[in-house]
C-alpha cells in the first residue's frame, strides 16, 4: 500500500506540492486538511472517539471526521469521502470558513494544517470503521462545551480549537 501524500500549502492555501503524510507531520510542514460537523434535526453534534490504532490523539474525542484532502479532489468531494470511510454514510456537506493550527504532540508529531470546515446533516446512525473509530455519540453543543472545560484532556486539540474560536461557524442554531 503506498503512503498517503498531503496537499503542501502556503498561509493561503496555495498548493506548493505533495508530500507522503508521515513525513509532513515529522516536519511540522503546513498542508491541507478538513474537520467535517455533522448534526441531526435536534441540532446535536455527531462525535466520534479516535480508534486506539490511531497514530496520534488515539482514544480522544472529536468531531465527526477529518481527514486531508487528496491532490486534485476538491474539499466537499474529500469530507464525503472520509465520512464514508469512517463512519459509514455520505451527506451533503457545505464549507463555512478555514484556519491555521499548530499543535505538537508527545510521539514527535505536529498537526500543522490550513483546516476547512464543514457541515452537514444526518439522522441515522453511522457504520463505524473500527480501523478509524472506536465509537460515536450525539451531544448538543453546549453539553459539549461544558464538557470540554471539565474534561479537556479526552477531546483533540483541533476540536478544542474550533470551539474556541471558531464556534460561530458551527452552533447552526443561531
Amino acid at each position: 500500500m503506498t503512503e498517503e501524500l498531503v496537499i503542501l500549502v502556503d498561509e493561503n492555501d496555495n498548493q506548493l506540492g505533495l508530500m507522503p503524510k508521515m513525513e509532513a507531520h515529522e516536519k511540522a510542514l503546513l498542508h491541507r486538511a478538513f474537520s467535517v460537523f455533522v448534526f441531526n434535526e435536534k441540532n446535536e453534534l455527531m462525535l466520534q472517539q479516535r480508534a486506539l490504532e490511531k497514530y496520534h490523539s488515539p482514544g480522544l474525542w472529536t468531531n465527526t471526521c477529518c481527514s486531508h484532502q487528496r491532490d486534485g479532489e476538491s474539499n466537499l468531494d474529500a469530507g464525503k469521502r472520509r465520512l464514508q470511510e469512517e463512519m459509514g454514510f455520505v451527506t451533503e456537506l457545505k464549507e463555512t470558513t478555514s484556519f491555521i493550527y499548530k499543535a505538537p504532540f508527545d510521539n514527535g508529531l505536529t498537526e500543522h494544517e490550513y483546516d476547512h470546515i464543514m457541515i452537514g446533516y444526518f439522522n441515522e446512525e453511522p457504520n463505524i470503521n473500527p480501523e478509524e473509530v472506536g465509537d460515536w455519540k450525539w451531544m448538543s453543543l453546549e453539553a459539549v462545551k461544558t464538557d470540554m472545560v471539565s474534561n479537556p484532556e479526552i477531546y483533540t486539540a483541533w476540536f478544542k480549537i474550533i470551539f474556541e474560536k471558531f464556534y460561530e461557524y458551527i452552533n447552526i442554531t443561531k
